[in-house]
């Protein structure tokens, strides 16, 4: 089996069924790849959705007790059987070549170790004009290059839209269970962590070809939720680097600097918003440094 599919979720029953119909839609051999459906402690109706849908053998329930992504996708990657793993958010469906495509860009090498895709947004409702181009990214979206490429540190592939060659587990440690989301909080960069240790041996990849495209509630589009997930981003860059708590003066400074700016640029709506994620990001940061060591997520 070349490749086993990974869909990590969390009480999104509905939209995790859409993103596995949208693989076995694809145009990939069924005897090629398997889907593997990791319950992350779910209290909706994911388990009883699953069954009631009639899947093929190809398509594995797993329940995961232990709450928090790197937890479910550490389970993925002790499942798979294939030679690859490749992980699809349960909110994004994959176009029709995905798998292939992915698999395509291993084969060119033996030492490429990952290999991210495109990711395309579906708006609900379409995109708010006060989301500033230079954050959009942290709505998971990725248009890294028009053409298969290496990605040069630090660029990295995102968890919505990322495999790895399962054999490079056999001496690396998966994602840090430390990082990751864990029920409601949006802690991160377990993936941007883990690459980071893959690029020691390994090369990372990128394919515009592996696409998959990603849902963006309307509850995700908010000043308030987004001012949020930057602020999470501060804690999980804190809680990845250890940093200490005498950078604070060094915070201080810059959440002071992004005031004076908003101050400045009241009238421009996407420069008070990018300054106001330049202060919700320190203040995690700050928050992260002195709560690091204590097991954010353990």
């Amino acid at each position: 089996m070349r490749a086993s599919v990974a869909i990590c979720t969390h009480n999104r029953a509905v939209d995790t069924m859409q993103a596995v119909e949208s693989v076995l839609k694809g145009d990939t051999d069924p005897a090629d790849y398997e889907i593997l459906v990791i319950d992350n402690h779910s209290t909706d109706h994911t388990r009883d959705l699953f069954d009631s849908s009639h899947m093929p053998e190809h398509v594995r329930y797993i329940f995961e007790p232990q709450l928090g992504l790197s937890y479910a996708r550490n389970r993925a990657i002790k499942e798979a059987k294939g030679e690859f793993i490749l992980f699809l958010d349960d909110d994004a469906l994959a176009c029709p070549t995905w798998i292939n495509e992915v698999i395509k860009i291993f084969d060119m090498d033996s030492r490429i170790g990952c290999v991210g895709g495109k990711i395309v947004p579906i708006w609900e409702g379409g995109r708010p004009e006060w989301i500033p181009q230079d954050i959009v990214s942290l709505y998971t979206l990725m248009d890294f290059s028009e053409k298969v490429v290496e990605m040069p540190a630090p660029s990295i592939p995102f968890g919505a839209n990322v495999a790895f060659r399962v054999s490079i587990f056999e001496k690396l440690e998966p994602f840090r269970e430390d990082l990751g989301r864990v029920g409601t909080n949006l802690m991160s960069s377990e993936e941007s962590e883990l690459i980071s240790r893959v690029r020691q041996e390994h090369k990372v990849f990128y394919s515009p070809y592996a696409v998959v495209e990603h849902k963006i509630a309307k509850n995700r589009l908010t000043k308030r939720w987004l001012l949020r997930r930057v602020y999470w981003q501060g804690i999980s860059d804190a809680t990845r680097y250890k940093k200490s708590a005498w950078g604070v003066f060094k915070h201080t400074i810059r959440i002071v600097q992004a005031a004076l700016l908003i101050v400045i640029s009241f009238n421009n709506v996407q420069k008070v918003m990018s300054e106001m994620a330049k202060i919700s990001y320190r203040n995690g940061t700050i928050v992260g440094s002195f709560r690091n060591g204590r097991g954010l997520n353990t």
